[in-house]
């Protein structure tokens, strides 16, 4: 139910520490080279030295932010060494959102410190704000039909299959969910509604009477009950030991497919493509997105995998 869905996601990340595939999960993505966007080579960081409770005297990571964050963007902190700048870190520092889903933070010698572990590149990269980067992502969902209208299943499993609104990013080529980042001092409730008319339905260059009229189609969507898939750190590329992604994704499902069949898809924004995507553990999705499609999948008791063995194989 809805009132429950927070309590049950805020146990997630906790749950995720027992899951065999936990490093995997928080910092597969976070480690890889080069950085996304330039040609900067992380410092390695083996497995068993990616947590801070594990000594590593010699750990000099590479230092660097990108010129598109130093040329100092509204959505961009300052340097540390700008003396007009003075972050709250772990705390809402005016409209800006500096507390982290996962908990206080560490800040050393005045630089935030990546909760999860050691990344092999310091500074902030592509992120705007020192410590977490706050984003939002909603799963808009619906089940596959037939010309009929009728519910579609699995061949082998028998469990009816999922199809969610997918956009193939600008920035990579992946394929990921129509999310993006909290603006200052937006709830997250506006910023899944904003990102999704954004980038699954081009809304940004809509006539006046179109953006009126997708705009009743999106409060529709996005007022009825809903569940919150997951809260939390997010495996992402763009990390570094001082700046970090995080999210909430939060599942929005017709049922009916009433409310969604008419929804005018058209990519927009950061998105290269958008389209309805049959869900599978087969798909290959940016960051650590499909970890949370799988979540939903099982809320609905949706098609996943059609082994049904050992989960972790990896």
């Amino acid at each position: 139910s809805n009132l429950s869905a927070p309590h049950w996601a805020r146990l997630l990340p906790a749950n995720m520490f027992d899951s065999c595939n936990i490093k995997k999960f928080y910092h597969s993505k976070a480690l890889t080279s080069p950085y996304p966007g330039s040609h900067v080579e992380r410092s390695q960081v083996p497995e068993d030295r990616v947590g801070w409770l594990t000594q590593w005297e010699d750990y000099n990571p590479v230092e660097y932010t990108a010129a598109s964050v130093l040329a100092g963007p509204k959505w961009a902190d300052p340097q540390l060494n700008d003396k007009s700048f003075s972050p709250k870190f772990n705390e809402r520092d005016g409209e800006v959102e500096r507390t982290s889903l996962t908990g206080l933070y560490v800040v050393e010698n005045g630089r935030p410190r990546n909760p999860v572990g050691r990344t092999g590149l310091a500074g902030r990269g592509l992120l705007g704000r020192w410590g977490p980067n706050h984003a939002a992502d909603p799963v808009v969902t619906r089940w596959k039909r037939d010309g009929s209208g009728n519910k579609i299943a699995h061949p082998v499993t028998g469990k009816y299959i999922l199809q969610f609104v997918a956009i193939k990013r600008r920035d990579c080529g992946e394929w990921a969910i129509p999310g993006g980042m909290v603006d200052p001092g937006e709830k997250i409730s506006a910023t899944l509604k904003r990102e999704f008319g954004e980038e699954a339905l081009n809304s940004l260059q809509k006539s006046p009477e179109e953006k009126a009229k997708l705009e009743k189609q999106l409060q529709r969507l996005f007022s009825q009950e809903h569940f919150v898939v997951y809260r939390g750190y997010v495996d992402d590329p763009r990390n570094t030991d001082n700046a970090w992604m995080e999210t909430e994704a939060v599942n929005y499902h017709d049922e009916t497919g009433e409310t969604m069949d008419n929804l005018p898809l058209e990519a927009g924004d950061d998105a290269g493509m958008v389209k309805w995507v049959d869900i599978s553990e087969k798909l290959k999705l940016y960051a650590n997105h499909s970890y949370f499609i799988k979540l939903v999948t099982e809320k609905w008791g949706a098609h996943w995998r059609e082994d049904p063995g050992p989960e972790c194989r990896e």
